[in-house]
């Protein structure tokens, strides 16, 4: 197996649990304690407000949901994660699962775990392919019982969820990438989600890929309907089309997820500033022809790069990363995807 990938930060930039990015210059920087403190103030409110059983009970479900989940991936919070989506009602003669099978193995084998829905189908497929020491399961508890896949069935990394936006969050704050293969209406679900938080600036930038079995037509359909509909029709930006991957090959598919850390590491806001961590320095050439390229997406200033701010102190295993910094046009995900791919590309 190949050696790991690098650290992933300690802290995934999801507006929901990282709010770095509202911080004025200057402003302290809230400790766990403190915010552990404001969970309590905020659980003795409902006391005060009178709230009724029903939305304490899901609240009171949702927060232990969500503690349990922390505690399970925290272990393996510096591997690099695929979540992989898919239906659950393929069988193993089929070829998107038999894909799925391959894309988890070679997925591991570039130092990846695989998260899924635990299930049967394409998620079984994945963690068949990575195998139990490299999978993770997010099952959710339906009306009609759904059983864990073999595969990780009786595994510590295995989580019950009750609820699909604990099991959602889960899913997205701690996958690397997002890999759809043909699916259902939860797999359209889970796509445009990932889809809607890149777009709109709630979640960091990773690879989305769409994966068709050898031939198929089915994300290609989906994006003629993108191209017809959507783009014609004026309800999404042409730049849109950067943040996502429809493709029937294994090894673009492969790629798209591995290529997009070969140099570029993670992104952060902070104090209103776009932090992009790198791996490696980027020549004075190449760092030049960004600053002409994305001029566009610079609000004031220019690309600067630059070592770890103050403010990013508590990442100490990301203090050696060299980084970008510039004020970001946040309107222009697509732009910023293109971007790093260049830099991913030329670095």
């Amino acid at each position: 197996m190949k050696k790991p990938p690098e650290n992933k930060p300690s802290g995934i930039f999801i507006q929901i649990h990282d709010n770095e990015q509202h911080h004025t210059e200057g402003s302290p920087q809230i400790n766990s304690e403190q915010l552990i403190q404001q969970i309590k103030e905020t659980a003795d409110k409902l006391i005060r407000d009178q709230a009724n059983r029903g939305d304490v009970k899901l609240l009171s479900t949702a927060l232990k949901e969500l503690r349990y989940a922390f505690k399970v991936f925290a272990p393996y919070r510096h591997r690099r994660k695929v979540a992989i989506f898919g239906s659950a009602r393929l069988k193993p003669d089929h070829p998107a699962y038999q894909q799925a099978v391959e894309y988890g193995r070679r997925m591991a084998e570039a130092g990846y775990m695989v998260i899924t829905g635990a299930a049967s189908g394409i998620m079984e497929a994945g963690h068949l392919g990575a195998g139990r020491e490299n999978s993770i399961g997010l099952n959710i508890m339906l009306p009609f019982e759904q059983e864990a896949n073999t595969v990780i069935a009786g595994d510590g990394k295995l989580m019950q969820m009750k609820y699909f936006f604990t099991r959602k969050l889960m899913f997205v704050k701690e996958a690397d990438a997002i890999v759809l293969f043909p699916g259902g209406f939860g797999t359209l679900d889970e796509g445009f989600e990932v889809l809607t938080l890149v777009q709109t600036g709630k979640s960091h930038l990773f690879p989305i890929v769409m994966v068709d079995q050898p031939g198929g037509t089915y994300w290609k359909r989906l994006q003629q309907f993108v191209e017809e509909v959507l783009l014609a029709g004026g309800t999404i930006s042409p730049m849109d089309q950067h943040l996502y991957k429809v493709t029937d090959s294994l090894d673009e598919a492969v790629q798209e997820v591995v290529g997009f850390y070969r140099v570029y590491h993670s992104m952060r806001y902070v104090h209103g500033d776009l932090v992009l961590r790198l791996h490696r320095p980027l020549p004075d050439e190449l760092l030049e022809r960004l600053r002409m390229e994305f001029a566009d997406i610079v609000q004031r200033g220019t690309i600067e790069q630059i070592a770890a701010l103050p403010a990013e102190a508590g990442d100490t295993h990301l203090a050696d990363l060299p980084r970008l910094h510039f004020r970001f046009d946040r309107h222009s995900l697509g732009r910023l995807r293109q971007m790093i791919d260049i830099i991913n590309r030329e670095g």
